[in-house]
């Protein structure tokens, strides 16, 4: 059996994230985690199982340190399993390990009662990181674990292009052969190294750590063939601490569509590759995130960062279809269609297939009417495409995604990368029009001649609605999508300067924000920016 790749980097990482600030890990308001549990119930993970393998620190007088302590989660000892080389263990202490404050930290935020994202899990399986990859992910037979979301806030460091394709394969996978869905931390090495297994995984969700207007995160691309990674950040100072954060979104979502909340096809819905799909479509973005074409996402934060609250409300939109499927000889152009039917939501999700030909390429078009009652008002539009690497496949298939103006036929934007299986497309002060969103699937030689892909997508446009009450004035706009917040200033004379001072906090109810403020004689003015991170 192959030992595990880069081992004495791995220790020395999973040590050296122990001593990271826990006040700088979570922040379940502005990660959406609040404003969710206002308005949706019991969106805490109930009925998933999870996984949390964690580095054993080797001190040379065992056990080894890897465990969680119930104690230090608030949870119950019944809700873990401990497994390793030497066994399995379903109580706390036991002789195959012993607690490690970073597996603590971990535990606290993914599934912690009162710290955590997803509160109610059914239960965790606790695994010795070692014992993980080379008997589990790694074997030669690959066992099913039956738990749906693993978090992994370790990483292999910086290892050779051909380990680290090694290490991506057995992740990829296992992922595409079990329904698994493998979050990864990216790594903290920063801007002077990239981003590292298991994080470079296809079939993962890599995850980047974002605080005070910074990526804490080893960053893109890849060293192997250049993709984009990682794929989405989080509120932290140490990526050990975001990852938790994401897979607590990824099963929470779970959860959620698993119960309907995504509409009756729920298989879809919890399916790795939506839930991946809505995560990266609901983040906010940075004031200065940016992409290189054909790179879909930001080499530093990938989508984002996370906002579980926008992604549950792409999914409650519902599984929506696309209207017409088109094939069009390969490298052909493929403008919009006549085709009159609409899809039915500005935010929603969908799980379907394309199927390409050794001739042609096969388009899925969804048409919106981007429209509201202010005939001025613009509009931001994020989508994002989301396929697997298929289990023994060194490649993969080639998607790309597309937004036409459907009334001139004029291409808007496009996401076109030839090594990534993600696509994304984000854009701002998109005029009110009837557009046509297309995913693409190339034909010619391709890895398989069907591809099942998710999609996600919101078209909003956010307003602040005000009105004078007596002696107050009451600011209101809507709770979705989360990210807005109010500044204000005293004078529109140049130059403007807008701030946040002796702005209270927004309270929440019936679906959204509202500010009180006291009416004074002096002229003020408000308007809503975007990020609010």
């Amino acid at each position: 059996m192959k030992d595990l790749p880069g081992r004495n980097a791995f220790l020395i990482f999973a040590l050296a994230v122990c001593i990271g600030t826990l006040a700088q890990a979570q922040n379940l308001d502005t990660i959406g985690v609040t404003v969710l549990r206002s308005v949706a119930t019991n969106v805490n993970g109930s009925g998933i199982r999870v996984a949390q393998p964690e580095a054993g620190l080797d001190t040379n007088n065992p056990p080894m340190i890897w465990q969680v302590n119930p104690a230090a989660v608030g949870q119950s000892s019944s809700l873990f399993t401990y497994i390793s080389s030497g066994g399995s263990a379903s109580t706390f202490p036991n002789s195959l390990g012993s607690e490690s404050g970073h597996a603590d930290s971990v535990g606290g935020i993914f599934y912690g009662l009162g710290t955590g994202v997803a509160t109610n899990v059914a239960h965790v399986d606790n695994y010795e990181a070692d014992d993980f990859f080379n008997n589990i992910i790694a074997a030669r037979n690959p066992p099913n674990i039956n738990d749906p979301v693993v978090n992994q806030s370790f990483t292999f460091g910086g290892v050779p292009a051909s380990e680290q394709e090694f290490i991506d394969t057995n992740y990829d996978n296992y992922a595409a052969q079990y329904n698994t869905l493998l979050v990864s931390a990216a790594c903290n090495y920063g801007i002077s190294a990239s981003v590292c297994p298991p994080g470079t995984a296809y079939n993962c969700i890599s995850v980047g750590a974002y605080q005070n207007g910074s990526s804490y995160n080893s960053v893109g691309p890849t060293i192997d063939n250049g993709r984009c990674k990682p794929d989405i950040t989080a509120l932290s100072g140490e990526t050990s601490f975001s990852t938790p954060q994401v897979a607590g979104a990824a099963a929470v979502l779970m959860q959620a569509g698993l119960r309907g909340d995504g509409g009756s096809n729920t298989n879809a819905t919890a399916d790795i590759r939506t839930v991946k799909a809505l995560l990266l479509n609901g983040a906010v973005k940075p004031a200065d995130w940016t992409n290189v074409a054909p790179s879909p996402l930001d080499y530093r934060y990938g989508a984002g960062v996370l906002n579980v609250f926008n992604s549950y409300e792409q999914l409650a939109g519902g599984k929506q279809s696309y209207i017409v499927s088109t094939s069009v000889i390969t490298n052909s152009p493929h403008l919009p269609t006549g085709a009159t039917g609409t899809v039915g939501v500005l935010n929603g999700w969908d799980f379907n297939t394309n199927t390409s030909s050794a001739t042609a390429d096969t388009v899925k078009h969804y048409y919106f009417n981007v429209t509201n009652a202010a005939n001025t008002a613009l509009f931001t539009a994020t989508a994002t495409l989301v396929w697997d690497r298929h289990k023994g496949k060194t490649n993969i298939n080639n998607l790309d995604l597309f937004l036409y103006d459907a009334l001139s036929s004029n291409l808007v934007a496009c996401s076109t990368s030839l090594v990534d299986n993600v696509e994304h497309l984000w854009l701002t002060q998109l005029p009110q029009s009837r557009y046509d969103l297309q995913v693409l699937k190339h034909g010619g030689t391709t890895v398989t001649t069907n591809e099942a892909y998710a999609l996600a997508w919101t078209f909003f446009s956010q307003s602040l609605n005000i009105a004078a009450t007596d002696t107050n004035v009451t600011l209101a706009w809507p709770v979705y999508p989360a990210g807005f917040f109010v500044e204000a200033t005293a004078s529109l004379s140049p130059p403007v300067v807008w701030e946040t001072n002796d702005i209270p906090v927004p309270v929440i109810a019936n679906g959204s924000n509202y500010l009180y403020l006291n009416a004074t004689n002096a002229a003020e003015f408000f308007q809503l920016s975007w990020p609010n991170l």
